[in-house]
């Protein structure tokens, strides 16, 4: 990748409608199709074979293994990504394909869709407002850790640690929308139990289903999203049970556990370095601009071809904020097409990456990203 290109001379004043996007926005089904084709079957084949190579412990598993193993978590990346641009409906024209291919690979990954996907939209609505939006590592402020005792901050430390991707991926991707469900379902029983009580206590005869309709979730937005969560549970609970049944629960368990702590902690860390890098865009609620939140706020990353195949050009994370109706395959050409517009984007380098994951605290009195000194 020619990251040179980026470094045309800076234009004064440069705005959002001076950008063609809306030549690129157009969705291709087909384009879409074949994506999900040439990811969903390989990665359908690689952990076949990772189930069959493991099955005992001789030369073919050893090396096999860590290449089904690899490959995997590449594809998950770029599943995930074809996932995200579903959420963004734009991968496919039909706002229904969307939702029912993001249901799909939500299986994949564990995650219910569309609670994941209303959570990153307000990422969207405020990336780079680090009073509104702290980013998937809830950073704190500066003053905020300083005032903090020596094991408090350790403690916030450790939390923020690059190895702690990997069971914080795992709890992000399978534990925490399951928690979620258990919880807002006591919650519900427990405060529609409360009013129903209230209401007799008044002489009244409780419409229980009134009060669990207008119930408030603290766990869910919508009733969608509950429902969504509930699918996605069920249907991952029956193919756990499936895939367990045939290949053996402990193999299962064995294999499953170690691949989506991985693929969740790469794609944690790639949405984690787009966002958090030395110079990102960090501005306070008042003096926050939406525009420098996605050109100054997300990085380009620079990945070699094949890395941005398995990523599905999320690389290009300048534009997917300017527009996120643009579709992964059009990122590229959008990119280029404004190449002369691009003087403030960032190119971040992967030797750069380690010191993105120091960058901890929001410094909101200099309004930039900076690291606990330690």
């Amino acid at each position: 990748m020619n990251s040179s290109a980026i470094r045309a001379p800076k234009t004064r004043l440069v705005r959002r409608v001076d950008f063609d996007l809306k030549s690129y926005m157009a969705s291709d089904d087909r384009i879409a199709a074949w994506q999900i084709v040439n990811t969903v079957i390989p990665l359908a084949f690689c952990s076949y074979g990772l189930s069959v190579v493991t099955t005992s412990f001789d030369l073919t598993a050893l090396l096999l293994a860590p290449v089904f193993f690899v490959l995997i978590i590449l594809l998950m990346s770029r599943s995930f990504s074809l996932m995200h641009d579903c959420g963004h409906q734009s991968l496919f024209r039909s706002k229904r394909v969307n939702r029912s291919v993001a249901f799909m690979l939500s299986i994949i990954h564990g995650i219910p869709h569309h609670p994941w996907s209303r959570g990153h939209a307000f990422h969207h609505k405020y990336n780079g407002n680090w009073d509104r939006y702290r980013g998937p590592s809830a950073l704190t402020t500066r003053v905020q850790y300083e005032s903090k005792k020596s094991g408090e901050k350790a403690f916030y430390r450790i939390l923020r640690h690059p190895l702690l991707l990997f069971p914080g991926g795992f709890y992000y991707l399978i534990l925490k929308p399951r928690i979620a469900l258990v919880l807002g379902f006591f919650e519900c029983l427990f405060v529609s139990l409360k009013k129903a009580i209230l209401e007799l206590s008044k002489g009244k005869l409780p419409n229980i289903f009134s009060i669990i309709d207008n119930h408030k979730s603290s766990f869910f937005y919508t009733r969608g999203e509950v429902y969504d969560t509930i699918a996605n549970t069920f249907v991952l609970f029956v193919c756990w049970f499936l895939i367990g049944s045939s290949i053996g629960h402990w193999h299962f368990w064995l294999l499953y556990v170690p691949v989506m702590s991985s693929s969740a902690a790469l794609m944690i860390a790639v949405f984690f370095v787009q966002h958090n890098f030395p110079g990102s865009y960090a501005s306070n609620d008042q003096d926050w601009s939406y525009f420098k939140g996605a050109i100054e706020g997300s990085s380009f990353l620079q990945l070699p071809s094949l890395l941005n195949w398995f990523t599905a050009d999320i690389a290009y994370h300048h534009i997917h904020h300017l527009s996120e109706r643009i579709p992964n395959y059009r990122l590229r050409d959008c990119h280029y097409a404004n190449i002369h517009l691009l003087a403030d984007v960032k190119p971040l380098y992967l030797y750069q990456i380690p010191s993105c994951f120091s960058l901890i605290l929001w410094d909101n009195v200099n309004l930039k990203l900076v690291s606990t000194g330690i």
